[in-house]
């Protein structure tokens, strides 16, 4: 895959997120929180891990 590929990763986290009345719903629950708060929370989360992988896959080597 070249390097501008891994850049569709990125699409990930704004589709999942595009279409609110998706989540916009209060079941189910995780630890009392609902759905809403901790469907959005948890692409916090994973949107951090996908543009850690994005970055990792398309840094030049750093040649000391």
């Amino acid at each position: 895959m070249g390097k501008r590929a891994w850049y569709w990763l990125l699409l990930i986290p704004f589709v999942a997120t595009l279409w609110p009345p998706f989540y916009a719903r209060s079941k189910p629950a995780l630890f009392g929180f609902p759905f809403f708060y901790w469907y959005q929370f948890a692409w916090v989360i994973l949107t951090a891990l996908l543009v850690l992988v994005v970055y990792l896959a398309t840094r030049e080597p750093h040649g000391d």
